[in-house]
């Protein structure tokens, strides 16, 4: 007759190994079910530019979109989703080659969408009447029906007028896991509370910007908080705890740790930055998409 202690250890091996076939099932069946959606999916992913319409005081508006994708794009893979979004008077094919160095190494694919009369309506003294978030929007479900894009990866960079679009969509939309506002800070009329979702925020100002100060002000119809209160009021809504400072040579970063839901509020200043300081400076972008990556 079995011993007892022999019919036990014979009933734990028989759960484990039912235990273990049966998550090696469900993770078998959660990729098989991931590889049919992309299969399913109808648009390759490749360099393009494509239109979404947008009625615009009665319009009907094509509004350009770049698609820029990896040079040995991995089939077998879902790439993260970066938005750019381009300064008030330029265009969207700006971010090509800012970008570039980043996407054709298959670190995400990059979307640069087109403002109309090259500029984002996101609540100062822009002449455009465009529904920019809604165009956001129309662009994500555009997205839908491409092959190898991680939708749960999805980030927005902003510069200047970009910038303020940036900021305007974390704080109406829950489309980004992260975003990085390049030159620009909140306005008083637009700014987070406690009902905004918990979004990772990286703001990046030069001390010597006067088109958009440091010490905010009024300024092309927008009133801006002061670039550290602008940090401040990220961190105060996602219950962030108080910033760590570290000083990169003459520049200063302050962070603000364990916020809502795992999220960072960031606040870069550039001591010698003007309002172009992004311009010729990709390892500022690689520093920014080491952040954004995180969440």
């Amino acid at each position: 007759m079995m011993k007892s202690n022999q019919l036990n250890y014979i009933i734990v091996y028989l759960l484990l190994f039912f235990l273990t076939a049966c998550s090696s099932t469900d993770e078998d069946s959660i990729h098989q079910v991931e590889v049919e959606e992309n299969q399913a999916k109808s648009v390759q992913l490749e360099d393009k530019r494509f239109f979404i319409n947008q009625f615009i005081e009665r319009k009907n508006i094509g509004r350009e979109v770049i698609l820029r994708v990896p040079i040995n794009l991995d089939t077998l893979r879902n790439y993260p989703i970066v938005f750019a979004f381009h300064g008030r008077g330029t265009d969207n094919d700006t971010w090509i080659n800012k970008l570039n160095h980043l996407v054709g190494l298959g670190e995400f694919v990059g979307v640069y969408p087109q403002g109309y009369q090259k500029m984002w309506n996101s609540g100062g003294n822009e002449s455009s009447k465009a529904d920019d978030v809604a165009f956001v929007g129309d662009i994500i479900d555009e997205l839908k029906e491409y092959k190898n894009l991680d939708f749960e990866r999805i980030y927005a960079i902003g510069t200047s007028n970009g910038s303020s679009m940036t900021n305007k969509l974390a704080l109406e939309t829950t489309y980004f896991s992260a975003v990085a506002s390049i030159v620009s800070q909140l306005s008083k009329a637009n700014l987070p509370n406690n009902s905004t979702n918990p979004t990772s925020v990286f703001q990046i100002n030069g001390a010597n910007d006067t088109t958009i100060p440091i010490n905010g002000g009024s300024k092309l119809g927008y009133v801006f908080l002061e670039a550290f209160e602008s940090a401040k009021s990220w961190a105060s809504a996602f219950e962030c705890e108080n910033f760590q400072l570290q000083n990169l040579g003459e520049d200063i970063l302050y962070i603000f740790p364990n916020c809502l839901e795992g999220n960072e509020i960031r606040y870069l200043l550039i001591e010698r930055g003007e309002h172009n300081l992004h311009w010729g400076r990709p390892e500022l972008f690689v520093t920014v998409w080491n952040f954004l990556k995180r969440f």
